[in-house]
């Protein structure tokens, strides 16, 4: 998936960017609130990292102009102010959670985790489409009840369509959540990923609709 991080401390910005990373998140780390509000209005993120604290445009402003201009994409705001009162103006404002400064990188994965399992209703960590199961936690897929070793990014496009089964993923809003928006692609990168994982899998783990993208079927033979 990608994430958009918008934090102007270069120390943290620049650890939490190669944490995400490490975990097979497409990044793209933006300094200022005006940037942020720009890119929260193209909606190119499956999730925003937001600073409350932020040169251009205060945090909180971008939150309650993005909710103003019914922007969905799931926010969590991380801020160092600890007042309950603080608290309350941003979940009221529209994020869907919080993180007081300074806190743990597990700790900012689960509530991630956490934060994609509820936008997609899901109530735990495992995907199911007929044969092939994922497991969120453990990041472990087996397949026909065999299990199978994937690299991140092949785990990646597989939780990505899994999470939509049974409907079609854009080539592009795999390639956004992939890589991100500030990666130059070759031309069949995409392609390549998908003929690797079916080569794991199966063909028909995976369709290809012609001229959309592809698919995880209901159930995968």
């Amino acid at each position: 998936m990608h994430i958009i991080v918008i934090e102007d401390d270069a120390q943290l910005g620049a650890a939490i960017k190669r944490a995400l990373e490490q975990l097979s998140y497409a990044v793209t780390w933006l300094r200022t609130g005006p940037e942020g509000l720009e890119a929260l209005k193209g909606e190119t993120a499956d999730l925003v990292l937001l600073d409350f604290g932020l040169p251009g445009k205060d945090g909180l402003e971008v939150l309650i102009e993005a909710r103003r201009l019914r922007v969905t994409t799931p926010i969590i705001v991380m801020t160092a102010r600890e007042s309950v009162e603080a608290r309350i103006r941003g979940l009221d404002a529209g994020a869907d959670d919080y993180l007081v400064k300074p806190f743990h990188l597990d700790e900012l994965a689960a509530r991630i985790r956490s934060l994609t399992r509820r936008a997609h209703g899901l109530a735990d960590n495992c995907l199911e489409a007929g044969a092939l199961e994922l497991n969120l936690s453990t990041f472990e897929v087996s397949y026909r009840q065999e299990r199978v070793e994937l690299t991140r990014r092949e785990f990646s496009l597989l939780q990505i369509l899994m999470e939509r089964t049974g409907r079609i993923v854009r080539r592009e809003t795999l390639e956004r959540s992939l890589y991100g928006i500030d990666n130059t692609l070759s031309p069949n990168a995409l392609e390549v990923l998908v003929h690797a994982l079916r080569r794991k899998l199966s063909h028909e783990a995976i369709q290809t609709v012609r001229g959309f993208g592809y698919m995880v079927p209901r159930d995968p033979r």
